[in-house]
């Protein structure tokens, strides 16, 4: 059973280099209670890609989260409010 809820959503934008990009991880529990960690990237307003790894406890699935997330900071990319549709 997944201890806390793991999900987050970054982007990295540059006008100049003409890059809109985001970064989205979530680690939940498999049907058979196995832990999964789910990514999604691509550019911004598209479906993007995505991959899940599977784990068997969840320890291993955060230090992956975590280190991807580290990579992924010093890269540039930053956490995003919500946006609001009105």
């Amino acid at each position: 059973m997944i201890s806390q809820p793991y999900q987050t959503y970054i982007e990295r934008s540059d006008r100049a280099r003409n890059m809109a990009r985001f970064y989205a991880m979530t680690i939940d529990q498999t049907l058979f209670g196995k832990a999964c960690l789910t990514r999604r990237w691509g550019r911004i307003g598209t479906s993007g890609r995505s991959v899940s790894h599977h784990f068997e406890r969840e320890q291993e699935a955060v230090v992956l989260f975590l280190d991807l997330l580290r990579r992924k900071r010093n890269r540039g990319y930053v956490a995003v409010r919500a946006r609001s549709d009105a």
